[in-house]
């Protein structure tokens, strides 16, 4: 059995969203602010004590909107029906698969309700909404829909929400939603578990504060165990320990309490009237869970049987060894359970915390064969229904995950902000993408960047590229001051080459990341032999550049007319999210290079000595003083660092002006806005001011 799919609407900054999972690991990406730990959040309220309970603030900004319509219709003397058809909810559906041979279905069975024997999906739906009957005290006292009465509404409903709301649990036909059946809370339990493992754990250094977060868990692992569920295995070890502890208590009770009740004052010698002495005796009861919850560390052996305190060890190995023994507690809670959960979802925020790269790579290859380990060694063979989501900030992790297991959130930009989960495995799943794919992972894994974090990305040819973009930039920046300044803002610049850039193209926009290609024109002429030499750009007739083809050209064989590229406009050189940038002629001058270095020297003409008028002449010229390839650093380092009183090429100052121009909003003026349209919504005029304002831990 496994989780399909997850439908949720209207929760924070999941107003519409679906989310597909792996059958093993599932690894959430995406810049702050994009509503990866509201995906954890809304599991924390549907896994908890008793039936989920949301308030006004965890309903998306949009759906807000709904109330005021809502209001509308009431006043307008609608029908129940149409009014409710305004008010928002917050559902989540959750779409299980299980095998079609399965014999027993345990408690999922209570949510197959379909009578389609081809049919291997279950369908559970759990919706927070107004209870039947509630409409009118819903809108009570609100006699108009003046704007004094919007914000008395949408106070009132801080308090009404949770009174006047119910969670229903649904079990829906797949094949007709009109088909479902009310199921009891305690009935979703029992078919779906789920654990968390928190972005912050509490694994303090020594330096700061004495934390024994690892001897915790143990406490734990012990109320698993005394479960009268629990394994045979586990049992005997709980029943040993607290066998020592009882031959322990026997010893309290007679000998310790008798020197401690010698302690105790005599009450006489207060002489006080009417009291009389009520024979006070001490007893003391050793309570092995509170005995390891509070007094019981962990500790690392040493040489000459020294052991030294838990927060002695390094925070990477605390943080892994922590996250090793929550997933042993999950999976003896799983072995505990009366009557064992169809499956479980556990969450594991940041794991990356303190963890070098190669044990965050580690990691995250690992993750699935520890619960298949668990299963093996403990289970008697019998698999553990776990499936896990991981939600991160590493490259490292994000890199070495599976291409297809990556699920990208994206936050909109639009004035209301809502995320969009897009789906690697879906997207390029298609045949021809099949190369494209193949080669980002391979390149991802590599490289390591950092294209699902960045908030733009800049694609560059090679190596003098690299070690001369930041100068560019600053050039940039101080040419044109009005603009965005790049330096402020959190580029990830790659470095790919002409002959594969275009393999980033449709990943980028599927990322919907703001990029700039710069690569170099490399023209070629046509020979007789129907051979392409590279040439001088006056000289020639096609680009070799398989970027730049396949930019303009894709599907078409051959290489691209040199003539068509030259003559683009800027605006013709952008593509969705995406521009790009290849050798220009400088204002009021036709020469042209065909390599960074050559455009760099075409731009400069006085700084290398060039004083010929003869634009063809000068063209020769460039190429002559260009680097060869092995000495293209030395050029780049000598311009980067040494001599940089140089101007910007034309066609990546205007690249670079484009980028800086349109940008990603950064994730603190996100909560910012988030926290104006909340604030100008609820009109709460300093009321709960600290309950009422998201945060950007919160989402």
């Amino acid at each position: 059995m496994k989780i399909k799919t997850i439908e949720i609407k209207n929760f924070r900054l999941l107003k519409n969203t679906s989310l597909s999972l792996e059958d093993s690991t599932t690894v959430i990406v995406g810049r702050n602010n994009s509503g990866k730990t509201s995906l954890t959040e809304v599991f924390r309220r549907l896994i908890g004590d008793k039936n989920p309970v949301f308030s006004l603030y965890d309903f998306s900004i949009s759906s807000i909107e709904g109330f005021k319509k809502a209001l509308q219709a009431k006043l307008e003397g609608k029908e129940d029906a149409e009014i409710r058809s305004h008010i928002p909810s917050i559902e989540i559906i959750i779409t299980i698969e299980y095998p079609k041979d399965l014999a027993d279905l345990g408690s999922l069975g209570n949510f197959v309700i379909d009578l389609d024997v081809e049919s291997n999906v279950a369908v559970i739906v759990i919706k927070y909404g107004l209870k039947d009957g509630k409409v009118d005290s819903l809108f009570e006292n609100i006699a108009d829909s003046s704007n004094e009465s919007v914000k008395v509404l949408f106070k009132s409903l801080k308090e009404k929400i949770p009174n006047l709301f119910e969670t229903k649990i649904i079990a829906q036909d797949p094949t007709d939603e009109e088909n479902i059946s009310l199921m009891e809370y305690s009935q979703f339990k029992s078919v779906l578990g789920a654990g968390f493992i928190n972005a912050q754990r509490g694994l303090d250094d020594v330096t700061h504060s004495e934390k024994d977060v690892l001897g915790k868990v143990l406490a734990q692992l012990f109320k698993t165990s005394k479960s009268s569920t629990a394994p045979v295995d586990m049992k005997t070890k709980s029943d040993e320990i607290q066998k020592i502890v009882d031959e322990i208590q026997i010893k309290v009770d007679t000998d310790f309490n008798t020197e401690v009740n010698k302690l105790l004052p005599a009450l006489s010698l207060f002489g006080y009237p009417g009291l009389s002495d009520p024979n006070l005796s001490t007893e003391t009861t050793l309570n092995v869970a509170n005995m390891l919850d509070s007094h019981t560390k962990i500790r690392y052996k040493q040489g000459d049987n020294l052991y030294l305190p838990e927060t002695y060890n390094g925070l990477g190995s605390r943080n892994l060894i922590y996250i090793l023994f929550q997933l042993f507690e999950f999976f003896r809670e799983y072995q505990s359970r009366p009557i064992s959960n169809a499956l479980d979802i556990i969450f594991i925020e940041e794991p990356e915390a303190h963890l070098h790269p190669q044990m965050q790579q580690i990691f995250i290859k690992k993750l699935h064969e520890i619960a298949d380990q668990f299963s093996a060694t403990l289970n008697d063979g019998k698999k553990w229904q776990v499936q896990f989501v991981v939600t991160t900030h590493s490259t490292h992790i994000a890199n070495e995950s599976e291409f297809e297991a990556i699920r990208y959130f994206l936050t909109s930009k639009n004035e209301q902000r809502e995320t969009k989960i897009k789906d690697l495995r879906l997207e390029f799943n298609q045949k021809v993408l099949r190369e494209d794919k193949e080669f980002l992972h391979k390149y991802l894994t590599l490289t390591k960047c950092d294209l699902y974090f960045a908030d733009k990305a800049i694609l560059i040819e090679g190596t003098a590229e690299r070690i001369m973009l930041p100068v560019l930039m600053s050039k940039t920046d101080a040419m044109d001051s009005a603009a965005l300044q790049l330096a402020l803002q959190y580029l990830s610049i790659i470095e790919v080459g002409g002959a594969y850039a275009h393999h980033f193209y449709k990943f980028l926009d599927f990322l919907e990341l703001r990029t700039l290609v710069i690569t170099d024109l490399d023209s070629v002429v046509k020979s007789p032999e129907n051979t392409y030499p590279k040439s001088l750009v006056k000289d020639g007739t096609h680009t070799s550049n398989a970027g730049i083809k396949n930019w303009f050209a894709k599907g078409t064989d051959g290489h691209y007319l040199l003539s068509e590229c030259i003559t683009k406009t800027p605006q013709q050189k952008i593509s969705g999210y995406r521009r790009i940038a290849f050798q220009i002629a400088e204002d009021g001058k036709s020469a042209i290079g065909r390599s960074f270095e050559e455009a760099l020297i075409l731009a400069n003409r006085t700084n290398f000595g060039i004083t010929s008028t003869e634009e063809d002449e000068v063209e020769t010229i460039a190429q002559s003083k260009s680097p060869s390839n092995d000495k293209k650093s030395e050029f780049a380092l000598k311009y980067a660092l040494l001599e940089t009183d140089w101007i910007t090429p034309k066609y990546i100052f205007e690249g670079l002006k484009w980028l800086a121009e349109n940008p990603n909003t950064p994730a603190a003026e996100v909560v910012a806005e988030i926290e104006e349209v909340v604030n100008a919504t609820f009109e709460n005029s300093g009321e709960g001011s600290e309950e009422n304002t998201l945060t950007e831990t919160e989402e």
